[in-house]
This record gives structure tokens, C-alpha cells and sequence, in this order.
């Protein structure tokens, strides 16, 4: 069963999927990042993670705030929020089990430029800021993905100020369920309109429309709360160049999403 169709009986299941058995055995490590570190590594860094369940709108941190910790999801998104000094917002990107968050702890930094919250509900593991910093520091496979990420997180910020100034709003919702449907289990993707409306920077009557255009393409079947994908080869190529090369970047530098 998917875990956001899950949602329910998270709470019974949680304790379970994050033993601290579970989370010692790399063979079962559901993030991307912390699965490609060599043993010993892995070992090591084991005892600094602490499992979290992360609802949809947990704040994993705000803009222009010290960093507490570092988030390592397994399941569900994040999304990265920039925030202007008038408060307002725009998605710069997404994050799920192939990254970590905030990016600026992976180079030392101890300040948060974006907002970071989730936005379909998931769990993972955080370490604090300072184990965080230590292991950069002593581990250097650990440091590496780190540094691998950023840059492909980096490539894909470029590719949303790309899309956002270059695409109407039913392409920029293709690439943006694309991208989200890379980061769960299965084809359904928790969503409301109005959470799309604020991650897209659109009014909602416009993300209502450009639902109905990819409804009506065939690619996604739109429900209250929750949207389904149908035909992803088909919204791949309705996408065209707003979507692909920052996954060809993180497959090229770290591996499969």
C-alpha cells in the first residue's frame, strides 16, 4: 500500500518502519544519499540519525533561521521555499529520498537562506547540525554526496527560474508532477490545489485549469485531494526541455532518483 494513500494508520506503522534495527542495515536505507556511503561510514553515522515522521507541513526550517538539524527523507517531499523580505514565496525546489535539507549545512553553513517544509507527508532520519558538521569533517564519502547533491539541487533551482520564466502554467505543472511523482512510491501523489497553487506562484483557478488541460491530455486523473498519474511517457514529452536534464545530473554524479 503507498504510504500517502496510508496516511491513517501512519502513526500505528511508524514506530515499526523506523527501528533502529532498520536504520543500521544499509541494505534497507531508503535515502539515496545515506545508501551509497561505504560501510564503515555508514556505521559510524548511524548513531547520530534520529527517526521523525514528517507530516505534510512540517517546517523542517525558516527562512533566515539557524539551522537545527540536517533531514534525510525516506518517504515523501520537501519543498524549498524562497521568502522575500515582503514575505513572499515561491518554490525554488523539491527534495525527497535521493537528497537531504537544508544544503547549506553541506558546506558549513549554519544558516537557512529558504523556508524547507514538507509538502506530501513522509518520514526519514536528522542528525544535529554539529554531528552533521563533524562528520563532513571526518568523513569524506559523506562530505562527497553532500557536495553531489547541492550541485544537482543547484541544477535544478536553475531549471525552475528557467521553466517559471519560459512556460506556460500546464507545462510547468507537468514538470512539477514529474518531479514529484520521481519522489513516491506508485502513481498517486498526495496534493491538494491550493498546496500546488502555492508552490507553483499561481492563483488557484489557474492551477484548476491547468489540471483540466492534463486531464483532459490524459496523462493524470485529478481528485480531491489526490492526483493520479496515467500516462508519464506522454506528459514527458508534453514537458519537453522544462523537465530531464537535473535528473540526467544527479543520475550522472550520484545515481538513480
Amino acid at each position: 500500500m503507498k504510504l500517502n494513500r496510508a496516511a491513517t494508520i501512519l502513526s500505528f506503522v511508524f514506530p515499526l518502519i523506523l527501528s533502529p534495527m532498520s536504520v543500521a542495515d544499509r541494505s534497507t536505507m531508503q535515502n539515496r544519499l545515506l545508501a551509497r556511503l561505504p560501510d564503515e561510514e555508514f556505521r559510524a553515522i548511524v548513531p547520530s540519525l534520529e527517526a521523525v515522521h514528517l507530516p505534510q507541513g512540517f517546517v523542517i526550517v525558516k527562512a533566515e533561521t539557524l539551522i537545527e538539524h540536517v533531514y534525510f527523507l525516506c518517504r515523501g517531499i520537501g519543498s524549498v521555499i524562497t521568502v522575500s523580505s515582503g514575505r513572499q514565496r515561491a518554490e525554488a525546489g523539491m527534495f525527497g529520498r535521493e537528497g537531504f535539507s537544508p544544503t547549506s549545512a553541506g558546506v558549513g553553513g549554519t544558516i537557512s537562506v529558504h523556508e524547507v517544509l514538507m509538502q506530501v507527508e513522509g518520514y526519514g532520519y536528522r542528525m544535529t547540525l554539529d554531528a552533521a558538521l563533524q562528520a563532513i569533517s571526518q568523513y569524506p564519502a559523506f562530505a562527497n554526496l553532500l557536495a553531489r547533491f547541492i550541485q544537482t539541487f543547484a541544477s535544478q533551482i536553475s531549471f525552475t527560474a528557467l521553466s517559471n520564466a519560459n512556460y506556460q502554467i500546464d507545462v510547468r505543472l507537468a514538470r512539477w508532477l514529474l518531479m514529484s511523482h520521481d519522489r513516491v512510491d506508485g502513481d498517486e501523489i498526495a496534493l491538494t490545489h491550493d498546496f500546488i497553487s502555492l508552490m507553483l506562484s499561481v492563483r488557484r483557478p489557474s492551477v484548476t485549469t491547468a489540471l483540466h488541460v492534463l486531464e483532459g491530455k490524459r496523462f493524470i486523473r485529478s481528485e480531491r485531494g489526490r492526483i493520479m498519474i496515467r500516462d508519464r511517457r506522454g506528459m514527458e514529452e508534453f514537458a519537453g526541455n522544462a523537465y530531464g536534464k537535473p535528473e540526467e545530473e544527479y543520475r550522472r554524479l550520484i545515481g538513480d532518483l
